[in-house]
């Protein structure tokens, strides 16, 4: 796991006219789930990177997070975490979606990106409905609570 400052990247996310987008209410009390079910799409997340917009409230579950990877506990506006195996990938957006910050996911492969908030909203973003629906489908047939009609803007 790495920690670097990444000047411009939620500028250019939120420039990217992305086409398709569904939101579902971030389940606090039952995190494990939601993300095992968010990384067992169609295709295996082998990497991905959280980007902070904003940190509301001391992110503890964070802040462990990078004490258990020796990573120094910098965090704030563009800052990146680079998680680079799946086991890190699952740490890292269960530890996020956990404390209240306002973040961007973005998986390798690439076949959506996620703009999470502190209230409790996870928004997924796709330029193609079908790997928009390889997440959405399998999350809301595991029961999770999409929020119909809400589109998030910037």
């Amino acid at each position: 796991m790495t920690l670097s400052q990444t000047p411009g990247t939620l500028k250019r996310f939120r420039r990217t006219p992305w086409r398709f987008q569904q939101t579902f209410q971030t389940p606090l009390q039952n995190l494990e789930p939601f993300v095992a079910t968010i990384l067992s799409g169609r295709e295996p997340i082998h990497a991905a990177s959280v980007t902070f917009d904003q940190v509301v409230f001391e992110p503890k579950r964070l802040l462990a997070l990078f004490a258990r990877h020796a990573l120094v506990p910098e965090y704030g506006y563009d800052w990146c975490v680079a998680a680079t195996n799946p086991e890190e990938v699952k740490e890292l957006l269960q530890a996020t979606l956990s404390d209240w910050v306002d973040f961007l996911f973005i998986p390798t492969p690439k076949p959506f990106v996620i703009y999470a908030d502190h209230d409790g909203f996870t928004t997924f973003y796709a330029n193609t409905k079908s790997n928009l629906n390889g997440v959405v489908q399998t999350l809301t047939a595991s029961g999770f609570r999409n929020v119909p009609d809400y589109e998030r803007t910037f």
